[in-house]
């Protein structure tokens, strides 16, 4: 999948515990080239068995996708304990996930840093951040927030990585 020996393939994820979206892009020299994304959604039902398909489910991602790196959203602040909980463990499970493939590969972003690194501003909305995504990468509809919220991460870590600009 990969153009040429310099490119990378980044991997950014949008943890939840009952939705996370994915978003591959390559980078190449100066340029960010949009490859794939997705949402993996995991319903409603009991957590554990959500669990167990959101390991299941993105294993399967990313052993399609191939990265070379991995970026991932930090933990948010959230009202409610219980959802604190909930996402801190289902972003155990990707961890867990790609622990043995991505050693020293795996990075993690603050979601202001995500949204200043898309938008140009931390503290923008999922509309903003979609249609950042949207002219950076082409992709005219996303399938939920999550999804565009993926590519939002991969592309924060291309950005605050390497020498790579959205204007290039």
């Amino acid at each position: 999948m990969l153009n040429s020996k310099n490119s990378k393939l980044i991997l950014g994820i949008d943890p939840g515990s009952h939705k996370t979206g994915y978003g591959l892009i390559e980078i190449s020299g100066k340029s960010i080239k949009y490859i794939k994304s997705g949402t993996i959604k995991l319903g409603d039902g009991e957590f554990f068995e959500r669990m167990l398909t959101l390991k299941v489910e993105m294993d399967a991602v990313v052993k399609e996708c191939n990265p070379t790196e991995v970026a991932l959203e930090s933990l948010i602040y959230v009202k409610s304990p219980t959802a604190l909980f909930k996402l801190a463990q289902a972003r155990g499970v990707i961890v867990s996930t790609l622990l043995d493939d991505f050693q020293g590969k795996i990075f993690e972003y603050s979601p202001n840093l995500v949204k200043s690194s898309s938008v140009g501003h931390g503290h923008a909305d999922k509309k903003s951040v979609q249609k950042a995504i949207s002219m950076i990468t082409g992709v005219k509809e996303f399938e939920t927030d999550d999804e565009s919220d993926a590519l939002a991460v991969a592309i924060c870590h291309a950005l605050n990585n390497s020498r790579v600009s959205v204007t290039s």
